[in-house]
């Protein structure tokens, strides 16, 4: 039950975009399409679920043992670089449409703060066995791609219909992402 309510916590209650504000810049850059922000959050759930995995195991057995614990976050960020290398390379070969597509936001996940608070949040929240890992990685990753496919959908919408001028684009974009915010917190009481 306790790992139902990590899941639960990690993709709506403490949303890593809506309730945290981290990784917006993503958040507004690829969601004009949901093909977009599809391959993104694809991206980003590998990137994420495997980076808190591997930086939770180099932090409990070689960081604490060794007590340099003050280094995690230069390790996190060799975490997180090398699996996002990984990604493009296989994107760039098996996707090369959506790779052009992404552009500059794939390279970007390296320094998406999204990526990297949610590896600090491990060591942070205290998750003291791989499982919870596991299930707060997935659950905020699958958090992240459910908010950018939503918004994408949103976004998609609102492009079709008339717009006052001055609202067109990301003004439009950013009420939509507090009325989106704004039902999030509204599950906070459930967990």
């Amino acid at each position: 039950m306790q790992l139902f309510f990590i899941f639960f916590a990690a993709v709506f209650v403490n949303n890593i975009i809506l309730t945290q504000f981290l990784g917006i810049c993503s958040f507004l850059g690829v969601t004009n399409k949901r093909s977009q922000a599809l391959g993104m959050g694809a991206a980003v759930i590998f990137v994420i679920f495997t980076s808190c995995i591997l930086s939770y195991l180099m932090h409990k057995y070689i960081l604490i043992p060794f007590n340099v614990d003050y280094l995690q976050t230069i390790l996190f960020i060799l975490i997180i670089a090398s699996l996002v290398q990984f990604v493009e390379i296989v994107m760039k070969k098996y996707s090369p449409t959506l790779y052009r597509a992404m552009g500059i936001y794939l390279p970007l996940i390296t320094t998406n703060c999204a990526v990297l608070g949610a590896c600090n949040n491990i060591i942070t929240k205290g998750y003291n066995t791989i499982w919870e890992t596991a299930i707060y990685g997935i659950g905020i990753s699958l958090g992240y791609a459910l908010v950018m496919f939503i918004f994408s959908t949103i976004r998609e919408k609102v492009d079709y219909n008339p717009t006052p001028m001055p609202w067109k684009g990301n003004p439009i974009g950013l009420v939509c992402a507090a009325s989106m915010a704004l039902a999030f917190f509204g599950l906070g009481g459930l967990v």
